[in-house]
């Protein structure tokens, strides 16, 4: 046997010893309220067994079926999780190739919890693909907005305000200020992919690393944006926007330090 062959016999030796360790695992694992499960308790369980098993980027994990039967959930609930991931960049879905890891999910030698890890991923992620289509649907926004747009927009920025100041769960209200700058900008499309970008990591983090305020000290500048939408002036626009952007990014890199 060549050396060729002898290297893709031991790849594949160590596939399947890899495959047989996180169905292992994943029995010890099991989920003790199936009925109530969460897409984030499945994704704990996950992380925790890559981390355990060493899986590595490119390396594959067992299917759907495999995975819900260790667990002890619906496959449904493997999809979803695993779904949630995949819109994320963690993991690649190939029919006939499987389910493999796109990303390094493990500790990376720095003392904090993979699921914080792994959450910050996904939303970092999330923000860089973001951001650009932020600002072009606010670009649009200032170009084709009609002055019910703008009204709207004041609106919801004068509730998101409110809601803020009243010490009360803004989360619902930011949505709905910038969901009325998407409908200004005059293309649905934008809306559309910021809202499944929005999803991708919210449908399983219903907040990031449990704080529903994270980063609530980028609302009062949300004023000026709105301002700066309805005053048309683009300049102003885009540099509240990388500031909005660049709160959140410093909280999310504040969260992993204070993990360390």
């Amino acid at each position: 046997m060549n050396s060729g062959k002898m290297t893709e016999a031991s790849d594949r030796e160590r596939q399947a010893a890899s495959r047989e360790m996180v169905i292992r695992e994943a029995a010890k694992r099991r989920i003790s309220d199936p009925a109530g499960t969460r897409g984030q308790e499945v994704l704990n369980a996950l992380m925790e067994i890559i981390e355990v098993a060493n899986l590595k980027v490119g390396d594959r994990l067992p299917s759907e079926k495999e995975l819900a039967s260790s667990l002890g959930v619906g496959r449904s609930s493997i999809r979803e999780a695993l779904t949630a991931w995949q819109r994320m960049g963690i993991i690649v879905r190939n029919k006939g190739a499987g389910t493999r890891l796109a990303a390094d999910v493990t500790g990376n030698g720095i003392q904090k919890p993979v699921v914080i890890q792994v959450e910050a991923q996904g939303l970092m992620r999330t923000l860089a693909v973001r951001r650009p289509l932020e600002l072009e649907v606010a670009r649009l926004a200032i170009h084709n907005a009609t002055e019910k747009d703008m009204r709207i927009i004041n609106a919801r920025c004068e509730e998101l305000l409110a809601l803020y100041e009243a010490g009360e769960n803004w989360f619902d209200a930011d949505h709905r200020f910038h969901e009325a700058i998407y409908d200004a900008s005059g293309n649905p499309l934008f809306g559309q992919l910021i809202k499944q970008l929005h999803a991708a990591f919210h449908d399983i983090y219903q907040a990031p690393f449990d704080q529903p305020k994270m980063a609530d000290r980028s609302i009062p500048i949300h004023r000026d944006l709105a301002d700066a939408i309805i005053a048309r002036n683009w300049e102003k626009t885009k540099a509240v926007l990388i500031e909005i952007f660049s709160i959140v990014e410093d909280e999310v890199t504040k969260i992993l330090h204070e993990e360390q």
